[in-house]
């Protein structure tokens, strides 16, 4: 099976949006067929979970169990049939995004996190995609745009108006950057570090090159 699992990571104005929609076109002018797609989100009941989780308040506790609610839907209504079809996947956020918001920024439980993963994960698709020793359906690839919180912020700014994660203060993202961190150090081959605090042009050079290195793309 040649299906390929990818997420992008980070935090709220990093800038990971733009570049997931590039390396989109650039997977399918190679012939590859593409599933773009997010969480929260991706299918209609996790994109009514995604309005709840972004908009109303809850604690940390709510939060996780709605997030991974709609994750458990995704999977089995979009990402392992897509795998299943040898299908590129390309998710705009994953499980990384609740360990570093409700683990790093809420402060949750990070154990009761990965129980949670454990029981969202094990077997939602064929035991070929899992990625880890035990088994759990993952990213083989993660791409986390790492930018200063202060950057981000002032990113933010000037966009729409925000959701109740993006209205959080700096001190929040910093602890969300911190819990990426902890991800990455844990799984470090799993994650490609990519600078975000450079010019578009610049973190997509960089984008493309870690995606030719590990094969995803060919060769310019």
């Amino acid at each position: 099976m040649n299906g390929l699992f990818i997420s992008f990571e980070g935090i709220d104005g990093a800038g990971k949006s733009t570049h997931i929609d590039a390396l989109a076109q650039a997977i399918k002018t190679q012939g590859k067929v593409v599933a773009l797609t997010r969480e929260p989100g991706g299918t209609p009941l996790a994109e009514q979970l995604r309005a709840l989780i972004l908009n109303a308040p809850m604690d940390a506790m709510t939060e996780a169990l709605l997030v991974f609610a709609a994750r458990r839907d995704h999977l089995q209504q979009v990402i392992a049939p897509a795998l299943a079809r040898d299908e590129v996947v390309l998710c705009d956020r994953f499980t990384d995004a609740t360990f570093a918001y409700q683990g790093g920024g809420r402060g949750f439980d990070w154990d009761v996190l990965s129980v949670l993963e454990g029981w969202v994960q094990a077997q939602a698709g064929p035991a070929s995609f899992g990625t880890t020793a035990a088994g759990l359906l993952q990213p083989h690839l993660t791409v986390w745009f790492d930018v200063p919180p202060a950057v981000a912020a002032k990113r933010l700014s000037n966009a729409r108006l925000p959701d109740k994660f993006e209205s959080q203060p700096v001190d929040f993202f910093e602890k969300v950057a911190h819990g990426y961190a902890r991800r990455m150090a844990a799984e470090p081959e799993r994650f490609i570090r990519i600078d975000a605090n450079q010019a578009p042009e610049l973190v997509w050079k960089d984008v493309a090159q870690a995606m030719q290195t590990r094969g995803v793309l060919l060769p310019c």
